[in-house]
């Protein structure tokens, strides 16, 4: 494996100067030598000389690399912003360090349910490591979209859409654990291109069209039944401290059928989804 290492040659303004210094000097002889209609050999040296030496010279921009090379062998990256001069044979390739982002098509897959949805994420990324990048891969920005797609797949078939049991990963119930989950795998798979991932999320999650209806009436009857469950488990709570309190302070002593009718009425009261209606017992409890 190619691994980075520095090279940020040797200041560029030097190396400026000195060949307008170099040029001078050619026009200076040509003059000296009085023969303004002719190019010496002097003056000519000069201008070549002049020209390898600035052919020696780029720019590295701000958060920019330059991946150098000489005659398809690696001699290093420079990173330092600024004017730098290096060996002029060496062949320069620009690689871009800036953060960037990169959102997969919508992708239909089926999730740990075999239920077919629809799925996108999006990745925030940025090159690390300018020569894997380059020659570890072919084209490191396509290897991160189709990498990235495939993990996306892999999630998706990993959790289901939807859970209504209490600690059970999924989709859209636990975001933020399948947002590291997928930035975990994604990194995995571009390590070996020297990319770094800085933020990974699932950008949309919904059913397939075909099947969206009924699974959304699934989803308000299982949202039905954890509530009732929750309803009845307050109701039943409620009853049992009413029936301690009565029968602790010794307001009222009730036998099991006077208890049982307590109860069936606290609870349609408790449960049912109108108001329930008073009724005035204006005879004893008995009649």
């Amino acid at each position: 494996m190619v691994r980075e290492r520095l090279n940020n040659g040797f200041s560029g303004w030097v190396m400026f100067f000195g060949a307008f210094a170099l040029l001078a000097l050619g026009v200076y002889l040509t003059v000296v030598n009085g023969a303004p209609r002719r190019f010496p050999a002097e003056f000519v040296i000069a201008v070549l000389l002049a020209i390898l030496i600035l052919k020696g010279n780029f720019i590295v921009a701000p958060n920019q690399a330059v991946v150098l090379q000489l005659f398809g062998s690696y001699v290093g990256t420079a990173k330092q912003a600024g004017l730098r001069w290096v060996n002029p044979l060496y062949s320069k390739k620009r690689l871009s360090l800036r953060i960037r982002n990169f959102e997969s098509a919508h992708l239909k897959v089926n999730d740990a349910n075999a239920n077919p949805i629809e799925i996108a994420a999006v990745v925030v990324w940025r090159v690390v490591e300018t020569a894997e990048a380059l020659f570890e891969v072919d084209d490191y920005q396509n290897y991160v979209k189709v990498q990235t797609e495939a993990a996306v797949r892999n999630l998706a078939t990993s959790y289901p859409y939807d859970s209504h049991e209490d600690g059970k990963e999924s989709l859209r119930g636990t975001a933020g654990r399948i947002a590291d989950h997928l930035k975990e795998e994604v990194q995995d798979r571009l390590a070996k291109a020297g990319v770094e991932v800085l933020e990974a999320r699932i950008s949309h999650l919904a059913y397939a069209p075909e099947i969206a209806a009924a699974m959304l009436q699934r989803q308000q009857a299982g949202a039905i039944i954890a509530a009732r469950q929750q309803i009845v488990e307050g109701a039943v709570g409620m009853v049992d401290m009413a029936l301690q309190m009565l029968s602790g302070k010794g307001i009222v002593h009730l036998d099991e059928e006077r208890k049982a009718a307590m109860v069936s009425n606290l609870l349609v009261v408790l449960c049912g989804e109108r108001s329930a209606q008073p009724v005035v017992n204006t005879g004893t409890i008995y009649q």
